[in-house]
């Protein structure tokens, strides 16, 4: 079955090439799509599968329901697939004929092509539900890409009652086409933001003495940061501290009364994070109050980190190298950036996968959330016969199916 599955997909590429091309000519900012989630929803529908709208606030969810009568000893099993559909504020500068038509947005992390790979799929598991008995979920999430994200919503709202488990993919430029990335455990990280507001006295810049410089406590503040991630954690636990906007002032001869930094730390796991932002809120305040300013501390924690169940793992990994080969199949090490797929495995085995889309023969090689950025179209061919493979093999279906 599975060999006849993928076969059918490959049929069915052409289609997918269009389906990803609207919605990277047309996409949505996070938490703002209309269109997509009606054009995924039309699409489903068609196939005559369930669909069930506004799940979380834009997303969808869609279930097929296997007709194959199941035996004595079998037990009910769900199973979820789930694609991402926002796009990002940032001007499409490519030179392609499906270039984005909407101003100031563009679809510059793959958003599109995990969508367009899942309505694909869903057409052929659709197609082959007489021959297997369970369910599958097909997740289509809003708003990936801005804090608090889609995922918990969508959560709140329901879309993982019942499922056994769960897959997500993310196509990535800097993996070559036909190459699958793995990993267990620890994949993305923890990526939180924070603010650090400084109130001082402003005066005159030739007389220092009668102001409290919030630009020299800023400074101070900056340089104790750093001592966090170097001397507060474990070496052995990765960690990233990262100031990324001070700002203070407007001329060169005024001290100014308040100066603000900004930053991100990143970190896998909870045990890390939180000593992090105990030790900063309290480097804070005696920095500030030593200097006889004061300073509010804001810490906004975004999306947790990205941990892959190492079963999963091991079974991603097998059924990738039935399809790309042994030497096609590498284990990817943790990256610091961050998915709020990792919502779905804080509640239910799962695994998140990285599939090659990079070639450098169609300029398919710019890093994620670039102005240039895209990726070969083939990769959906990949995500899709992942998807079968892993559907093949809880529902034990052969190929003689």
């Amino acid at each position: 079955m599975l060999h006849q599955a993928c076969t059918k997909l490959e049929e069915l590429y052409s289609e997918m090439v269009d389906l990803r091309r609207d919605f990277h000519m047309y996409p949505e900012l996070s938490f703002q799509e209309m269109e997509t989630p009606r054009k995924i929803a039309a699409y489903l529908r068609k196939l005559g599968i369930e669909v069930q709208e506004g799940v979380g606030g834009r997303g969808i969810v869609a279930k097929i329901y296997g007709k194959k009568q199941k035996s004595p000893e079998e037990q009910d099993k769900t199973v979820a697939f789930r694609a991402d559909f926002d796009g990002l504020p940032i001007q499409d500068e490519k030179q392609v004929e499906y270039k984005s038509r909407v101003p100031g947005v563009m679809h510059a992390c793959g958003h599109d092509i995990h969508t367009a790979a899942l309505l694909g799929t869903a057409t052929i598991i659709k197609e082959y539900e007489q021959e297997f008995s369970g369910t599958v979920v097909l997740i289509f999430q809003h708003a990936e890409e801005l804090v608090p994200g889609g995922a918990i919503s969508m959560i709140e709202d329901g879309c993982l009652n019942g499922v056994d488990v769960i897959y997500g993919a993310h196509v990535f430029s800097g993996l070559p086409l036909g190459v699958i990335g793995v990993q267990e455990g620890y994949m993305l990280a923890a990526g939180d933001e924070f603010q650090i507001e400084i109130r001082g006295k402003g005066g005159h810049g030739a007389s220092p003495h009668e102001s409290i410089d919030p630009i020299v406590i800023g400074s101070q503040l900056i340089l104790n940061l750093q001592q966090v991630v170097s001397r507060r954690v474990d070496p052995l636990q990765p960690a990233v501290l990262t100031i990324g906007s001070f700002q203070s002032g407007a001329t060169y001869n005024v001290i100014p009364d308040t100066a603000q930094i900004l930053g991100t730390v990143r970190t896998f796991s909870e045990e890390t994070r939180t000593g992090i932002e105990q030790a900063m809120q309290k480097i804070v305040q005696h920095t500030a109050e030593g200097a006889g300013a004061t300073a509010q501390f804001t810490y906004r924690r975004g999306y947790p980190s990205v941990w892959n169940d190492p079963v999963e793992t091991k079974r991603v990994e097998a059924i990738a190298k039935q399809l790309v080969g042994n030497e096609r199949v590498i284990r990817v090490p943790p990256q610091m950036g961050g998915e709020d797929f990792a919502y779905y495995l804080q509640k239910t085995s799962g695994n998140f996968i990285g599939v090659g889309g990079g070639n450098s023969e169609i300029n398919a090689t710019y890093p994620h959330h670039h102005p240039m950025f895209d990726v070969d179209e083939r990769s959906m061919l990949q995500i899709g016969k992942l998807f079968l493979g892993l559907l093949a093999e809880h529902f034990v279906l052969s190929d003689e199916a």
